[in-house]
């Protein structure tokens, strides 16, 4: 494709010769750059991207793009492409969409954002278009799936040159749909920016990732901006949470909004709500009519999350019927409120729970199915991230369990008993029925060992994940494999029971 091509629709400060040069990919880590490629070079959080000018060209580059004016030293044969100051990230989201021809206008794409739900609430769009008989892809925490391929999540939302080929690779395979994740951290980077959004979802807010936004209005800011429109207009329906101050404030900055909640007068409310740990079963008031609801998903968070699929539907206009359907044949989500069962006499659950509002749901979630039975939560925070939250989880668990098992989650460089040291803080204000073990494994153990008939053991903070981040890099863990083995080595499950 012609540079010019690429360029459409970019702010440019000034470019170099030569400028109609062919360029045969893209790319924003120059270890990735083949001969022929363009290298945006991004600013970055902690790197700035013009550091890895020279590399790029070493790899092949023909142009490099960046926002710094043209070095002294860069070589004649190449294109040097100064972008408007600030634009940097849109300007390579417009390239990826044009490099692979703007394959998000060939899909309806639905986003969910705010801070917890948008996994499950993702994964119930998708099954409800799936059973509509949609080709779809899915995008977020627990990986990127298209009707051809399953890959691993590097981010909650990708940076927009590989979002850019994920929509290529549905488009291509015949797909229709797009469910994505949009973190705030996407929305703040302009990773979503040039995709139009038929559909654009909030759940709520609270306190995380202020490490990076610094603010709390920030953060609110950076969620806003899926509602305001990415730079393709804003959203056809804003599906928005009536009970939450944040999502009350975006009302009406979509084309058309639906508001749904459990205490809030709203669009799509539930009726007849019955919470047990076999699921959930409710009638649910909406403009289109009355549908009932059974799902295999258990709590109270869970029937917000089915409120706000059931609005994505309705937006999309998908029939009661295949709502009804998608939401039933859904029966689980990785790592949230995933049970364990090695058929011991206690309940075992692993979440994704890493903030002090999320611990709140998932215990009272605990409490609403089981109001009898003792509580045992284990959790840790997570090193070089918002360092002031580290208390508030542990107020958040230790106010709400019967005993709480504090433990390392993803140290990352930090020394793991001071982060434990910061959560005690919080924890020591409400409760002194506390266990600390750093090491994850032996604190799985602890916490089944204190199960007694009847118990809910809360393992939260990794769910999905597969592995610990540590000062030296990733291991490999898995909360639900270590639990089930543990399990089996007290004696429970199939495998010990031959």
């Amino acid at each position: 494709m012609e540079l010019r091509q690429i360029l459409a629709g970019i702010e440019i400060a000034s470019i170099g010769e030569p400028s109609s040069i062919e360029i045969a990919s893209i790319e924003c880590d120059s270890r990735k750059v083949t001969p022929g490629g363009i290298f945006f070079a991004l600013r970055g959080v902690k790197l700035d991207g013009t550091q890895f000018v020279a590399d790029a060209l070493r790899h092949g580059a023909l142009a490099v793009a960046s926002e710094a004016t043209k070095p002294t030293s860069f070589p004649a044969g190449a294109a040097w492409i100064q972008l408007a100051p600030g634009t940097d990230r849109k300007a390579l989201a417009l390239a990826a969409a044009n490099f692979h021809g703007h394959p998000a206008n060939a899909l309806k794409l639905v986003s969910v954002t705010g801070t917890n739900g948008k996994t499950t609430i993702t994964y119930l769009v998708d099954s409800i278009l799936r059973s509509a008989g949609r080709t779809t892809g899915l995008i977020g925490t627990t990986g990127y799936r298209t009707p051809k391929s399953q890959h691993d999540a590097t981010n909650t939302t990708p940076e927009s040159l590989e979002l850019q080929r994920i929509f290529a690779e549905i488009r291509d395979a015949g797909g229709t749909h797009a469910t994505l994740e949009a973190s705030s951290h996407a929305l703040a980077m302009g990773r979503l920016w040039g995709c139009h959004f038929a559909v654009a979802i909030f759940t709520n807010l609270t306190r995380d990732h202020l490490d990076y936004h610094q603010t709390f209005e920030a953060y609110f800011a950076a969620k806003r901006r899926l509602f305001e429109g990415t730079g393709a207009g804003a959203p056809g329906v804003g599906v928005v949470n009536a009970d939450d101050s944040y999502g009350v404030a975006l009302e009406g900055l979509a084309r058309s909004t639906l508001t749904y909640g459990l205490k809030s007068a709203a669009d799509l409310a539930p009726k007849k709500l019955a919470l047990d740990l076999a699921g959930l079963e409710f009638t649910v008031q909406t403009p289109a009519g009355e549908m009932n609801v059974q799902s295999p998903l258990v709590g109270r968070m869970n029937a917000y999350n089915i409120l706000a699929a059931v609005g994505a539907g309705i937006g999309l206009g998908i029939s009661t019927e295949h709502i009804e359907r998608g939401i039933s044949q859904l029966a689980a989500v990785p790592g949230r409120f995933e049970r364990i069962d090695e058929g011991q006499p206690f309940v075992v659950v692993v979440d994704y729970a890493h903030t002090d509002d999320a611990l709140r749901n998932v215990i009272s979630t605990a409490r609403d199915l089981s109001s009898s039975a003792r509580i045992i939560t284990l959790f840790g925070a997570g090193g070089e991230r918002d360092r002031a939250k580290r208390p508030m989880m542990g107020e958040a668990a230790g106010s709400l369990s019967d005993l709480v098992v504090l433990t390392s989650d993803n140290p990352r460089s930090e020394d793991p008993l001071r982060i434990i040291n910061d959560v005690v803080v919080g924890l020591q204000k409400v409760s002194a029925n506390y266990r600390i073990e750093p090491d994850r494994e032996q604190a799985i153990a602890a916490a089944i060992d204190a199960a007694q008939p009847g118990d809910v053991v809360i393992l939260a903070g990794k769910g999905h994940e597969t592995y610990q981040v540590l000062r030296d890099g990733p291991v490999d863990f898995d909360d639900r494999q270590k639990a089930r083995a543990i399990l089996r080595i007290k004696g429970y499950g199939k495998e010990a029971a031959r």
